[in-house]
């Protein structure tokens, strides 16, 4: 989602995807959410979360399924080089 986009909001994009990213990406309640968004001086109702979470998640989610590696797409190693008590083996 680009911050460019116009929405009606409270909060600035980042504070509603950054919402929602802990919701899916931790095992935490909305009233968890509510919490941490309230420890960085965001005061939001338990309730908030949750209907950004039900109002931007899909669009996440397509996001993230867009930049992913597709199926079949191939990564290449070209070197690899490490140091081991300061020799360099590879």
């Amino acid at each position: 989602m680009s911050d460019a986009k116009p929405y009606r909001h409270r909060f600035p994009m980042m504070i509603i995807q950054h919402a929602v990213w802990l919701y899916h990406r931790f095992p935490l309640s909305y009233r968890d959410v509510q919490e941490l968004l309230h420890q960085r001086g965001i005061v939001v109702s338990h309730e908030t979360p949750r209907q950004w979470n039900i109002k931007f998640a899909p669009l996440l989610t397509e996001e993230l399924r867009y930049r992913e590696p597709r199926r079949g797409s191939r990564w290449f190693l070209d070197e690899v080089c490490t140091k081991i008590g300061g020799k360099k083996h590879g």
